[in-house]
């Protein structure tokens, strides 16, 4: 049974370190149809870095929104640090938690990066004299220091997306949700924002979970957790996943791009070995 959640000026306290567990959660969004999440449990540590992937219709954004509040589920228990989530809780859990959505353009508030970053700091009653530094240091983090005076708007998708995380960043929360970050930005944005989840992951000060469908994406994880059909179907490191080539075509993901080039090699007599590296195998053909 959970703790009774403690509460310091209103602020709730960690009372363990896990920063996600969820216990046989369902959730159907009508009477009579079926659960889009189906007793689902799974627990993520601090400091993790999980990607939860699953094709449309999996009950992989439904996660997202159950996690954040937004939909309650029928059944089942979510807590974060130990805090079970209910609608006492829901505002101090919600302190813990940073969220990057799949659309920027919908975040933004201020007519310049400078003043997005600050928006939160503002509803948070960060004093003034405090913010600047605190906004310098977020933008820092994410390599847009030179653009806080530069309006959101007419920035690349991957800068947009970086103002995004660096507003997350601002007001420090231990857990930050990618839901879908990536999906909408060309391949060098996705490049720059996978790069920041890297670094944040090394650091291992916050929680880091993926929301994707981008299966390059969980090669940087430490844990990959597959929803198909609103259940968890498999929860494992990257390898046990990616490796796993029959699964991952009977419910419907896509195999990685460098396990598509080593099947490619072997079919042309080129027996390289298994790696998640698309340097570790470039290195290796390069040697034969």
């Amino acid at each position: 049974m959970a703790k009774k959640a403690k509460k310091t000026n209103s602020k709730l306290e960690k009372l363990n370190d896990i920063s996600l567990k969820l216990t046989d959660v369902e959730f159907r969004y009508r009477e009579n149809h079926p659960n889009a999440v189906d007793g689902v449990s799974f627990e993520i540590k601090h400091g993790e870095y999980v990607t939860i992937i699953g094709h449309n219709g999996s009950g992989k954004s439904t996660i997202s929104k159950i996690i954040i509040g937004v939909l309650r589920p029928q059944k089942g228990k979510i807590e974060v640090f130990g805090n079970e989530v209910h609608s006492s809780t829901l505002t101090g859990i919600r302190k813990f938690l940073g969220i990057v959505f799949q659309n920027p353009d919908n975040q933004f508030i201020g007519s310049t990066v400078r003043d997005d970053i600050a928006f939160g700091l503002e509803n948070r009653q960060i004093p003034q004299k405090d913010m600047q530094a605190i906004i310098d240091k977020a933008a820092a983090k994410v390599g847009m220091t030179n653009f806080l005076d530069h309006e959101p708007l007419m920035l690349s998708g991957g800068q947009k997306q970086r103002v995004a995380i660096a507003s997350a960043l601002a007001l420090e929360p231990d857990i930050i949700i990618f839901d879908e970050a990536t999906s909408m930005l060309d391949p060098k944005g996705r490049k720059e924002i996978k790069q920041i989840m890297v670094d944040l992951k090394e650091s291992r000060e916050k929680t880091i979970i993926s929301i994707t469908h981008d299966m390059d994406e969980i090669l940087n994880a430490d844990k990959v957790i597959v929803m198909n059909k609103g259940q968890m179907v498999k929860c494992g490191k990257p390898h046990e996943i990616l490796y796993d080539e029959e699964f991952l075509k009977s419910i419907h993901l896509d195999v990685p791009f460098v396990s598509r080039v080593i099947d490619s090699l072997r079919l042309n007599g080129l027996n390289v070995k298994n790696t998640l590296d698309l340097r570790e195998l470039v290195d290796e053909i390069c040697q034969k």
